[in-house]
């Protein structure tokens, strides 16, 4: 695989070896910062379920703001709003670090993280498919994503070493997240800017991309169910250590290796709507075994089940590139993408902030369980609007034409 991975590289173009290095650097500083939050969380602050779900709204607001922050910003080309965007990610967690050790502290550096965090994410998935051949927008998002799982891999590990063997700290697990990031954004400043786009077309809604709106918005709350609770029941309601966590995302990230280019292959071959209709009745089984693990089996067994559903969780999310391509596809102008991508995420954050919340309180009420049977609900929902997918052959925009 590495030697494959070497050989594409180097007969790629520049931009695709800096984007390619971009998303390793990446994908190593955000495993070791997922390895260490909730366990930094639980042990620093002592908080309870509750408390965590209201933790979501500074950290999910950049989410909600991220089309307008953008629009504001309208004066840069993507790749350097990309660089800025990890910039921020590595500012805030330095900030978080240094000054975070007290609750207020906290709320206001995670935001800055954040921000630089959801500002990037639609990018990644528009700079991914402007670096793909024609026809091949979820092979190109497979392979960057199979690169990031390997980066996953080796962030994991060391996290799960260094709190094993070498007395690791919290502070010294978040020092090196941030400097994977800090590097992310110099290789993404050595990129060929691209033209920059106006204002009002990131601020646009359009009536022909409603269905993708609504997709993220199903996404976006069931997403967050399993992004602010899963690992929070692995530490709270099952015990598990900060190396257990870092074990199950090396899981995650060696299955992705493997998992991400056939995914990226299937959509290419398949279409959009048999794969997020696939995801969306495997995500029902996902969200029940998760929940509900302790309530049928016993122990280990029960742990088991729920690290199975939390790494398979890992893999369906990867399915986020199949909304992306589906966007692609139906653009009425290319230069409508990554506006759109940013849109989406907008309006998914405004209903994933009051899932965390609602998520809380029926932690509080009902109990855990309650809150992955909603998820396994939307999952269905999710199914049926899938359905609705239709790719008119017209409407589908050319890609780069890049190797």
């Amino acid at each position: 695989m590495l030697r494959k991975i070497r050989h594409r590289l180097a007969s790629a173009s520049r931009d695709i070896r800096l984007f390619s290095a971009v998303i390793a650097l990446l994908g190593f500083g955000q495993a070791v910062f997922d390895s260490v939050f909730n366990n930094f969380l639980n042990d620093t602050f002592a908080i309870t379920s509750l408390q965590r779900s209201l933790l979501e709204f500074p950290r999910e607001l950049p989410g909600l703001l991220v089309v307008f922050v953008s629009a504001l910003l309208f004066f840069m080309c993507s790749r350097r709003l990309a660089a800025l965007a990890l910039f921020l990610q590595g500012l805030g967690l330095v900030l978080m670090t240094l000054f975070g050790s007290h609750w207020s502290g906290l709320l206001v550096w995670l935001f800055v993280l954040s921000l630089g965090q959801h500002l990037f994410l639609p990018l990644s998935s528009s700079l991914g498919m402007e670096l793909a051949r024609k026809g091949a927008a979820g092979k190109r998002l497979g392979q960057f994503n199979a690169l990031r799982n390997l980066t996953t891999i080796l962030g994991s590990f060391l996290v799960y070493l260094g709190f094993r063997y070498l007395h690791f700290s919290f502070k010294l697990s978040f020092m090196i997240a941030a400097a994977g990031f800090f590097c992310a954004a110099y290789c993404l400043f050595l990129m060929e800017p691209d033209k920059p786009q106006p204002a009002r077309l990131r601020l646009k809604l359009h009536r022909e991309y409603g269905l993708f709106y609504w997709l993220n918005v199903l996404y976006g709350t069931r997403k967050q169910i399993f992004l602010t609770f899963a690992p929070w029941v692995l530490v709270t309601i099952f015990h598990q250590p900060t190396q257990m966590v870092a074990k199950l995302l090396v899981v995650g990230g060696i299955t992705g290796i493997v998992f991400q280019p056939i995914l990226g292959k299937a959509i290419d071959r398949l279409g959009e709507k048999k794969i997020l209709a696939a995801e969306a009745v495997l995500l029902v089984f996902v969200c029940l075994g998760y929940g509900f693990s302790r309530s049928f089996f016993g122990g280990q067994a029960a742990f088991l089940i729920a690290a199975v559903c939390y790494v398979a969780d890992q893999m369906l999310i990867s399915v986020s590139m199949a909304r992306a391509t589906y966007l692609k596809k139906i653009a009425l102008d290319p230069e409508h993408v990554a506006p759109t991508l940013s849109m989406g995420m907008s309006i998914d954050h405004f209903f994933s902030i009051a899932i965390a919340l609602a998520g809380g309180v029926i932690w509080f009420r009902y109990g855990y369980q309650y809150v992955f049977l909603c998820a396994a609900l939307i999952a269905v929902v999710n199914f049926f609007s899938v359905l609705r997918i239709r790719v008119p052959v017209s409407r589908s925009i050319p890609d780069a034409g890049v190797t």
